[in-house]
């Protein structure tokens, strides 16, 4: 087996038979989803640092963020101008009831969310995806669109198309983030945003695990 072939089936393993894994089992391992996804990080976290031709820089600076901020930005206001009156309009019940209803929880996910779940996310599917399967998918279209793709994949276990639907697109949105600035505080920047954005609104319900603390 060659290298190609190695990252081909490793690709596989990893971003296709763990999802479809998950997704079987869900109903036993829904505690395990967080430590799990730590666990896949570090691993991660290893290979990338013991690779030689892994730029660090882009795990801890902001890189080209400045050429896209505007954009980032303007796109997050007016997606949540428009999220905000769809949902009022659809399902006024649900319409904020976290942070109305149960104020320390949310103010809770506010701390914990970015860093317990975004930053690992981003770490595996954008800062390892991106460098670890260059070799085999040199197209930057293609790394962002498989990106998204095995992302949505892996919120399968979620049980509900709404959230592999959203997965699908955030996938879209913060790979190509990722694409112009190479850099992972960015992503987790922008996830952080549009992710509390969503538990805020009321949509959580269709990311939730069933995990108990």
């Amino acid at each position: 087996m060659n290298a190609s072939q190695y990252r081909w089936c490793e690709l596989f393993l990893i971003f296709f038979c763990l999802p479809i894994l998950a997704y079987v089992f869900r109903d036993h391992l829904s505690n395990w989803l967080f430590p799990a996804l730590i666990i896949l990080m570090i691993v991660c976290s290893f290979l990338l640092l013991s690779d030689p031709h892994f730029k660090r820089f882009r795990l801890t600076s902001l890189g080209q963020f400045s050429t896209i901020k505007r954009r980032l930005f303007t796109t997050f206001f007016a997606g949540a101008l428009f999220s905000a009156m769809l949902y009022g309009l659809s399902s006024q019940e649900n319409w904020f009831a976290l942070p109305l209803n149960s104020t320390t929880q949310w103010l809770y996910l506010l701390i914990a969310y970015p860093v317990l779940s975004v930053l690992p996310q981003e770490l595996i599917f954008r800062s390892y995806f991106f460098h670890r399967y260059k070799r085999i998918l040199p197209k930057k279209s293609a790394r962002i669109v498989l990106s998204a793709a095995v992302f949505a994949l892996a919120h399968c276990v979620y049980d509900n198309w709404i959230a592999i639907a959203l997965s699908f697109a955030g996938g879209l949105l913060f790979s190509y983030t990722y694409a112009h600035s190479r850099s992972l505080l960015v992503c987790v920047l922008e996830h952080s945003l549009w992710g509390l954005w969503i538990f805020t609104l009321g949509l959580g319900e269709y990311l939730d695990s069933g995990m108990t603390f």
